[in-house]
């Protein structure tokens, strides 16, 4: 069995954000934007494990849109923790960069299970419904 390329992606991201959360708590005594980056960094993760032990196609794509929207969320955090210099470029680009890494793979991943779903449809009327 192959390794999971999202899954293990989105695991080194997730310990990113802890530690930008630690970093943020305890260095910048910033409280309320950090939590918000740990959550939604850490459920892009999250949710893609959970996907992958989904009942059905449907269950998984679910799941799998949630990451998407988690890691769209977390790049916006990130854009506002540099906007008010809580980060420095530097910190803002390599973590943008992943995280832009993490949307791209999901969008992927989410359109071939969005096709996959489609094809598998019979349409009504086909077998003289």
């Amino acid at each position: 069995m192959g390794k999971n390329v999202l899954k293990e992606k989105s695991f080194a991201f997730a310990i990113r954000i802890v530690n930008l959360y630690k970093y943020l708590s305890e260095q910048r005594c910033e409280y309320i934007l950090s939590k918000q980056i740990l959550r939604s960094g850490t459920s892009i993760g999250a949710n893609f494990v959970e996907g992958s032990y989904a009942q059905t196609r449907r269950d998984f794509h679910a799941k799998l849109s949630i990451s998407k929207k988690e890691a769209g969320e977390t790049k916006y955090w990130l854009e506002v923790l540099r906007a008010t210099d809580y980060i420095d470029e530097e910190q803002f680009k390599s973590l943008s960069k992943d995280c832009e890494e993490l949307i791209r793979l999901l969008f992927v991943i989410c359109k071939k299970t969005e096709r996959r779903d489609q094809l598998t449809k019979i349409p009504m009327g086909y077998y003289g419904d």
